[in-house]
């Protein structure tokens, strides 16, 4: 049975705007500048400051009279009387986007960084190592049936190196793309050959194979050499987890040959593919730069946030065009209507690009209080604590607005670039009840694990000994996460002989 009802309900929508905002805020400079790109190519209401010089010369003497025209039809209020006129509930208010802030002037940040000089980068043509590999084996290759199943195996290693895929799939690949039904014995017969090229060790299944095609290769008359292909093969499992003194037994030698041995096996490549990519080098372009200015730190936000943006005057003409049009057709409406969506989504875009620009400035700038001292000096021992719902608390924002603001974001500072993230760390308290950022700790673990004996690392327990003393009080757990988070392993494979 149907029956009707109120339901009263309190529900959070965002608009596109707010969608809009949400999603350039999380983006660092470089994205910025390609998503900014993309917006000029999809909306041609929004222009750049070249293209809007061009497009005043297009418009031409007419863009003139037509400023003349404007300003002896303003009221005593100074609103435009022709466009109030003009415009029905179904069109625009043009004069929300011929204003100074998105028309003549374009769309400037007072307090953006200073220009940068525009300069193109050479980019170097390069080939991968997937090229170099099929042009080995194309040489070698028997006929054309086996070069086809060649290249379908070398197109599917890794770019470390390895060939993770089974070769029983390579098998489907082949006969879907190449319609060759191949089998299993002909499949290892070409990845044998394959394994034979250059970088030695390629197309290995696993590390273990990977150094022993490497191994093989070597002066195997060597009793070092010889030695270390046995441990590969028999104690591999031993010696990833460094029972050295099990090794020594098992293989009947002492530590000075062991070590000679460990010397030719940590000196093979585990990632034969890495030496043969040459990619380009990644630079990070800092989002903000700190700088000093008359003896105090200030932030400024790097001059590519700060795209000269515009609306199109070409497209405000043809909306005046529309105002001395008595009776306008069905097309020309509908080219209003299409002119109306693109001019609102310009100004959208443009007035999210300033609410970006103002959320990072008012964000780095109370990071920048918050780390005064770390900016100053450098020192990691200078930081405080500080976790997003502190900024958050400080400026009056959303933690997840603070997280998208910190996320992927940079700043230029005298010690280096350093990502945002770096600047948020959780407080631990000291034996006389002072705060001090886990980031100190984390330092402290790490110099002393530096300068320890290697011979006989440090357990986990002799840390939190030195950190007691110290004056941190902090758990066994504690410390092992901690060492985890800095990517140092535990004692037993930190050992040398």
């Amino acid at each position: 049975m149907l029956k009707q009802s109120l339901q009263q309900k309190q529900l959070l929508r965002l608009t596109p705007q707010q969608i809009q905002f949400i999603k350039l805020l999380q983006l660092n400079t470089i994205d910025l500048q390609q998503r900014v790109d993309e917006e000029l190519i999809d909306n041609p209401a929004l222009v750049s400051g070249n293209e809007a010089d061009a497009d005043e010369e297009i418009v031409g003497d007419n863009t003139k009279e037509k400023d003349e025209k404007e300003e002896s039809e303003l009221d005593s209020d100074g609103e435009n009387v022709s466009v109030e006129d003009y415009l029905t509930d179904d069109t625009i208010d043009v004069k929300e986007y011929v204003n100074d802030d998105y028309d003549s002037d374009g769309f400037h940040l007072s307090d953006e960084g200073p220009d940068e000089e525009k300069k193109e980068m050479p980019i170097a043509e390069i080939s991968s190592f997937h090229d170099a590999l099929i042009e080995q084996f194309d040489a070698i290759a028997k006929n054309e049936r086996e070069e086809i199943i060649g290249n379908q195996i070398i197109g599917t290693i890794d770019d470390d190196g390895y060939l993770r895929r089974p070769l029983e799939a390579i098998i489907n690949d082949l006969a879907f793309s190449q319609n060759i039904e191949a089998t299993i014995e002909e499949m290892k017969s070409c990845l044998q050959k394959i394994q034979t090229l250059d970088p030695v060790g390629i197309a290995a299944t696993s590390l273990q194979e990977c150094l022993l095609l490497q191994i093989k290769r070597k002066d195997r008359n060597k009793k070092e050499v010889k030695i270390a292909e046995e441990i590969l093969k028999e104690h591999f499992d031993d010696f990833t987890k460094k029972h050295y003194e099990k090794l020594c037994r098992q293989l009947k030698i002492n530590d000075d040959e062991l070590k000679d041995v460990i010397h030719v096996i940590t000196h093979l490549n585990p990632k034969p593919g890495e030496s043969m990519s040459i990619s380009r080098p990644q630079y990070i372009t800092p989002d903000f730069i700190a700088v000093e200015e008359n003896g105090k730190l200030k932030i400024h936000l790097n001059s590519k946030n700060a795209p000269d943006l515009r609306v199109s005057r070409s497209y405000m003409e043809t909306l005046r065009g529309y105002d001395s049009t008595a009776n306008p057709s069905k097309d020309l409406k509908q080219t209003v209507q299409f002119i109306k969506q693109k001019l609102d989504g310009a100004k959208w875009f443009i007035e999210s690009i300033k609410q970006r620009q103002n959320t990072l400035l008012i964000t780095m700038n109370a990071i920048l209080k918050k780390q005064y001292a770390y900016f100053e000096e450098g020192d990691e021992t200078k930081l405080r604590p500080m976790i997003l719902k502190d900024i958050a608390d400080e400026i009056g924002m959303d933690i997840s607005t603070i997280s998208r603001v910190a996320s992927s974001k940079y700043v230029q500072t005298d010690f280096g670039v350093i990502p945002l993230k770096f600047f948020f760390s959780e407080g631990i308290q000291t034996e006389d009840g002072e705060e001090v950022s886990s980031r100190e700790v984390k330092k402290i673990l790490q110099n002393a694990i530096e300068a320890e004996d290697k011979h006989k690392p440090l357990p986990d327990e002799k840390l939190m000994e030195i950190l007691k003393e110290k004056g941190y009080t902090i758990a066994r757990r504690t410390v092992a996460k901690y060492r985890e988070q800095l990517n140092i392993p535990v004692a037993r494979l930190r050992k040398e002989i």
